[in-house]
């Protein structure tokens, strides 16, 4: 047996052990659901337009009840303030059974999300200037 025989035998032994390994799921990661609602959902309704300008919308929904709207546009085209904008919204059902909504918007100042689910920080008080006292 030559070098390159045994080493062509030991590559298709290790193919072989290889090939014979099953699956296994990974370890913290919920098992996929092969025959779920969600695995077999299929779009219901898709648009998407674009205009000349760059403008955009679109929507889609599908049949385990995912649905988004967005429209952008770029704000104050060709200036030093230009800014692209997107807004929209998407819902899903939970599973705990409750339809979810988040509504957004992009914008020059970052990305900004609302939800009745999202939990929103207490508002800040104004600093106090350094050595000033409230009477």
């Amino acid at each position: 047996m030559t070098l390159t025989h045994a080493s062509f035998v030991a590559v298709a032994v290790a193919l072989c052990l290889l090939g014979s390994i099953q699956a296994q799921p990974q370890r913290g990661l919920p098992p996929q659901r092969g025959n779920s609602f969600d695995a077999n959902a299929v779009i219901l309704k898709q648009n998407f337009d674009l205009n000349p300008d760059g403008s955009y919308q679109y929507n889609y929904e599908t049949s385990n009840g995912i649905r988004a709207d967005e429209a952008g546009y770029l704000k104050n085209p060709g200036t030093q303030v230009e800014a692209q904008v997107m807004q929209g919204s998407y819902s899903y059902t939970g599973p705990d059974g409750v339809v979810y909504t988040i509504t957004y918007i992009a914008d020059e100042n970052g990305y900004r999300a609302e939800g009745a689910h999202i939990p929103t920080p207490p508002p800040v008080n104004a600093p106090r200037a350094p050595g000033r006292f409230f009477k």
